[in-house]
């Protein structure tokens, strides 16, 4: 009884509501997707990074106070949808760089750009689905990247618009070659149920695995490495959401503990699972709207976000910011 009164296809979340630390300033049109970039010596000064989704589209930096950061915003982009970063990104034998990717869906390509200097490192953008046979297969949305503990490779998983049933998601590396960054798609894997589309990816890095949201069906996972293959390891977590299964945030302990954050859209909740066994945990409903993407630090950042940072995009054209601490206890 207790699950069915939590879960419930009767509507909204019945959950007592958790109220944000921050609401972010407003974007021009429409918000989808956060990413946040930790700074590596003051982490009061890290970036939260979000798209605003629409042909004259942007990807927005705020401040740990909501404020927008003009200097770091990169404006006049094709409809960004999904938006990841990175750490220590090799651009020579003495030099790295942390990045940041997202996906450019009008224009068929991905982005990447150093942070936080925001200079582009794509020489305009990266073409994805190259060989889709028609125009809404080639239109990417999520992206996710996946550093490899195993040799420092660099890799962009990008999931698209409309796509088969069999290898809905492309797999790219990144790679410094004559002095340019160049792409090379190295394997096409993922199910897909047919019902809706897939757009919310996230790697765990330490563990190895890819998850991402089979929208009408489940989250699926994936070993992150390719070559470990292309069978799914598991499709989980359909029975506690109303309709759309949206972002993905992992939380990362220690000694790999943690949890699954995801978006149950309709409900206006988030569902928690376990980083380990993938066993559902609880729900926690946090008074957004329909919430796409969202994004997670377990870093303490500030003295308002001392035991880490939750974001989640909220349909007001703006994003909410939590202590973490707020979700999990």
């Amino acid at each position: 009884m207790l699950l069915f009164f939590l879960f419930s296809c009767e509507g909204k979340s019945k959950l007592i509501s958790i109220k944000p630390d921050i609401i972010t300033e407003s974007t021009l049109n429409d918000t989808d997707d956060p990413a946040i970039w930790v700074h590596p010596t003051d982490p009061s000064k890290s970036i939260v990074f979000g798209t605003d989704k629409e042909t004259n589209g942007a990807i927005y930096a705020f401040d740990l106070e909501g404020n927008i950061l003009a200097n770091k915003t990169i404006r006049n982009i094709k409809r960004p949808n999904n938006v990841d970063v990175g750490y220590s990104f090799r651009m020579n034998d003495t030099l790295t760089t942390d990045i940041m990717v997202f996906t450019e869906r009008e224009k068929q390509q991905i982005r990447l750009f150093s942070v936080p200097e925001m200079i582009p490192l794509d020489n305009g953008g990266f073409k994805v689905f190259e060989d889709a046979e028609n125009i809404e297969s080639k239109l990417p949305m999520g992206i996710a990247l996946y550093k490899s503990p195993k040799d420092g490779l660099f890799y962009a998983i990008v999931s698209r618009k409309y796509g088969p049933k069999k290898g809905y998601l492309h797999q790219y590396t990144l790679t410094l070659d004559g002095g340019r960054i160049q792409t090379k798609l190295v394997r096409k894997f993922g199910n897909f149920s047919g019902k809706k589309e897939i757009e919310a990816i996230a790697v765990d890095a330490e563990m190895g695995f890819i998850y991402y949201s089979d929208e009408g069906h489940g989250i699926r996972k994936y070993y992150a490495e390719p070559s470990k293959g292309n069978e799914e390891i598991s499709c989980f977590g359909r029975d506690y959401f109303q309709d759309d299964i949206e972002g993905i945030a992992i939380v990362k302990m220690a000694n790999q503990n943690g949890y699954l954050i995801v978006s149950d859209q309709q409900r206006g909740q988030f569902n928690l699972f376990d980083r380990k066994t993938n066993a559902f945990v609880k729900a926690v409903h946090l008074s957004t709207l329909e919430t796409d993407g969202c994004e997670v630090v377990s870093t303490p950042l500030n003295d308002t976000f001392n035991s880490g940072l939750f974001v989640a995009m909220n349909n007001n054209k703006n994003f909410y910011f939590y202590d973490l601490d707020k979700i999990l206890k």
